[in-house]
């Protein structure tokens, strides 16, 4: 590793640090429900909501799920019907069903996957109306869903956990616009194209005509970023230089894929009224990511002996863009699998085994390590109720967490909520090597191809939406099993955690004792870290032996 590298690791986790205290206090401020926007009694008087009006834990996950279906039924009319519709100077055609399916699907549960090229697939239409908007939307719900379980620790002896629309209102109007507005003018300035004109045509000193693809890009990559999303505007994502032109926006973009989930950190210490779990919970994410990011570096810097072996040059440099270099890319690999973004800025599929390793552990161990914007608190959560019930057992009382008390159901609930995604990796790995439709797909033989595999379906499960490339998932069996993956992955998390959430409101609060785990000291970070580590390694360990670590023990 160069001193160039360090220097650039060093900068970005400090500016992420930095970044974390404003954006968690101004978190707190929406979400705690003492701030007003402006104009937002109107806007909500409009929609005919009162905000005074708060809801138990069924009726928060009905309408949360509700609002999705909405927007996935018109993203999907939109896309199979932009042939006919406005905002489509190139003539593009709609989408086939399938692929159509899997791309609402994947917009609408915050994964993004991408089945197609943007810039041949998608008319400016789809991408304005439809693809950006649901990352706004999307990005909302997982917030939205945060602070109702925060909600659900903070409040004793009520089943009232908010009310889900003012809360959608407040995130949209008040964090996710004005900050993807600032972020795309900057984009725009470091040459990010922002057009709805159609694309214009090159004249090469060669000879012919080449089409150059444009449009309203800025706008899109802004909250692809920001809002973990990670949907490309163009196919080769931020690693095409119209999505990112200059060193400075790839420090910005990479930086902006954590910075919501770590200010969420904070948040969530205020919204609990105990800000120093939330340091905690900051602390641990950090570690994570720390070590992740180290073996990922020291993977990709190490020489190779079958490039030394012919006189090349022993550093992998296939596959990362020449711009940026190793230690970005790395960087970029690491931070898009901590959090549920799934944008590159290099080919996953080119980086080594044990690079692949790290991202697809990132992602199986459920998107927690800072994760999706409010996805990953509640999905540590989970974590965290694992840590407090086998520290209790080991001192032989009941568990606590935050004053209330861990108890079956509490558990039962936990165990759905971390067992459904990866049973859906699992099975669906399973069935994606044993039926022909989906060998069918396999570019690459043995190892990796069983990595490429397990990837997509971490991917999609883990609502990441990133891919190793060498599988042709624009199928009817991947398009269907990878959405299917998607659903699961999103409700069959997010349901489990609000009737967590709207059981632990009902619940009176426990004075703290001398019996009571603190959950912010340096043996709760550690015991937290081991819990995760360890349930994703018993977990996926043998699927990852079969793939990255085979593929690494194939290296010459």
């Amino acid at each position: 590793m160069n001193l160039s590298d360090w220097w650039q690791m060093v900068l970005f986790l400090a500016l992420l640090l930095v970044a974390a205290v404003p954006l968690g206090w101004w978190c707190h401020r929406l979400l705690d429900g003492r701030l007003t926007l402006p104009g937002e009694r109107h806007l909500l008087r409009l929609a005919g909501i009162d905000p005074a009006q708060g809801c138990g834990w069924q009726r928060y996950a009905g309408a949360v799920v509700l609002f999705n279906a909405c927007g996935f039924a018109v993203l999907l009319g939109l896309l199979m019907l932009q042939g006919v519709l406005p905002g489509n100077p190139q003539g593009l055609p709609g989408l086939s069903w399938h692929l159509a399916f899997n791309t609402a699907v994947s917009f609408t549960t915050n994964t993004n996957w991408q089945s197609y090229g943007g810039e041949s697939t998608m008319s400016y239409l789809s991408q304005a109306l439809g693809l950006t908007v649901q990352n706004f939307l999307s990005a909302a719900t997982g917030i939205a869903v945060m602070a109702a379980v925060a909600r659900g620790f903070a409040r004793q002896g009520t089943t009232d956990l908010g009310n889900p629309w003012v809360d959608l209102t407040r995130i949209v109007v008040g964090l996710l616009l004005p900050l993807s507005a600032v972020f795309a003018v900057v984009l725009v300035w470091q040459g990010v194209p922002q057009t709805w004109g159609a694309y214009p045509l090159a004249h090469p000193l060669a000879g012919g005509e080449q089409t150059i693809a444009v449009g309203p890009a800025a706008a899109q990559i802004a909250i692809k970023q920001l809002g973990t999303n990670g949907g490309a505007f163009f196919n080769a994502n931020s690693a095409h230089p119209f999505e990112n032109p200059t060193p400075l926006t790839n420090l910005l973009q990479c930086l902006a894929i954590l910075a919501i989930p770590a200010g969420l950190c904070l948040a969530w210490g205020r919204l609990v009224a105990d800000r120093r779990h939330g340091r905690a919970l900051l602390w641990a994410m950090t570690g994570l990511l720390v070590a992740g990011l180290l073996a990922a570096w020291w993977s990709e810097t190490r020489p190779v002996a079958g490039l030394a072996a012919i006189g090349a040059d022993p550093v992998n440099l296939e596959g990362k863009e020449v711009r940026f270099g190793i230690g970005p890319s790395v960087t970029w690999l690491v931070a898009t699998t901590a959090a549920s973004n799934g944008s590159v800025n290099a080919m996953h599929a080119s980086m080594q085994p044990l690079t692949t390793l790290v991202g697809l552990a990132f992602m199986q161990i459920g998107e927690v390590v800072f994760g999706g914007v409010g996805c990953g608190i509640y999905g540590m959560l989970l974590y965290v109720l694992v840590t407090v019930f086998v520290a209790g057992l080991m001192v032989g009382r009941t568990p606590e967490l935050l004053g209330k008390r861990i108890e079956a159901r509490e558990m039962k609930l936990t165990a759905v909520a971390l067992l459904a995604p990866s049973a859906v990796i699992l099975l669906g790995t399973w069935l994606a090597i044993s039926c022909e439709s989906g060998r069918g797909s396999i570019a690459n033989p043995g190892a990796s191809g069983f990595s490429e595999v397990l990837y997509a379906l971490s991917s999609a499960a883990g609502n990441n939406g990133s891919a190793m490339a060498g599988l042709n998932a624009n199928t009817p069996f991947w398009n269907l099993l990878l959405a299917c993956s998607m659903l699961v992955g999103r409700f069959a998390v997010l349901v489990p955690v609000l009737a967590l959430a709207g059981g632990l409101a009902a619940k009176p609060r426990q004075e703290t004792n001398a019996g009571t785990l603190p959950t912010h000291g340096p043996l709760f970070i550690g015991l937290l870290a081991t819990v995760v580590v360890l349930v994703g390694a018993l977990t996926f360990l043998p699927a990852l032996v079969l793939g990255p670590v085979a593929a690494h023990g194939a290296l010459p």
